[in-house]
């Protein structure tokens, strides 16, 4: 498919989905916000990818909402405001499941909506150059669709802060929060990215889909009885699997598993 806001690439098991509208700051519309969720839904089903990086063209990541579509929003009725949003919620939610491994590697600025964009991800790589700033209370708005990955990403005291103030704080302190997990010089982002993803695509496909489910779905669940069963079935499922049974095998045997051939 050729995409109009996005380049998406595919090399050596590893999908690159490129924001590319740098003239501006790569701010989304609704057109981008399509693109974004039909990419990660079809990447999702591809066999031939392993992991997928979210990066963007030019001096910004991302900017949050497009002013032309903001201005459209204006006029909008609360109908209209409620479909349009349910769009946004859906496109994060489709980034956010993607049974793909998901890395963001942020370059730039990553501002209001930009911000859901990177918390979506599963791993986030950033600049020491970048800045993030949720911006939405300066315009009377709320950080409302993005604010269940935030809150996961940052957690609930820096987002009491972050959320209410809109102040723009920079890389060191996305690490420190919990919002980055790595934050290296501009010249050493794509080797950082690179060694990210030459991990995750040697590990079982398999697994890594099932280690992402289980953080997801074990987060903030109680050590109870119900979930010592889950936990249970979700290991010995795994090593009835045919992924399961291969990497035994090849560690005993002392060889390569089928998957990285």
């Amino acid at each position: 498919m050729e995409y109009q806001t996005l380049t998406v690439s595919i090399d050596d098991k590893v999908a690159a989905v490129t924001l590319n509208r740098p003239d501006l700051r790569n701010a989304f519309n609704e057109h981008a916000i399509a693109e974004l969720a039909l990419a990660f839904d079809e990447l999702g089903r591809n066999e031939q990818v392993r992991a997928i990086v979210l990066a963007a063209n030019g001096p910004a990541f991302c900017a949050g909402a497009d002013l032309n579509w903001m201005k459209k929003m204006a006029g909008y009725s609360h109908s209209e405001n409620q479909q349009d949003a349910a769009r946004l919620a859906d496109m994060l939610r489709t980034i956010y499941l993607c049974p793909k491994p998901t890395v963001a590697k942020v370059q730039g600025d990553c501002y209001a909506g930009g911000m859901g964009l990177v918390a979506a991800c599963d791993i986030v790589v950033a600049s020491e150059v970048a800045h993030f700033c949720l911006s939405e209370v300066k315009l009377g708005l709320i950080p409302a669709t993005i604010s269940p990955y935030v809150i996961k990403a940052m957690g609930e005291q820096a987002a009491r802060r972050y959320f209410l103030t809109a102040e723009r704080f920079d890389a060191a302190e996305a690490r420190r929060i919990g919002f980055a997990h790595e934050v290296v010089p501009a010249d050493a982002l794509d080797t950082t990215v690179a060694g990210i993803v030459k991990a995750l695509v040697t590990n079982s496909p398999n697994a890594v889909a099932e280690a992402k489910k289980l953080v997801r779905e074990v987060v903030d669940q109680p050590v109870s009885d119900a979930l010592l069963l889950d936990t249970a079935n979700r290991i010995a499922n795994i090593r009835a699997s045919l992924e399961g049974r291969e990497g035994v095998a090849s560690f005993l045997e002392k060889r390569k598993p089928t998957w990285l051939n």
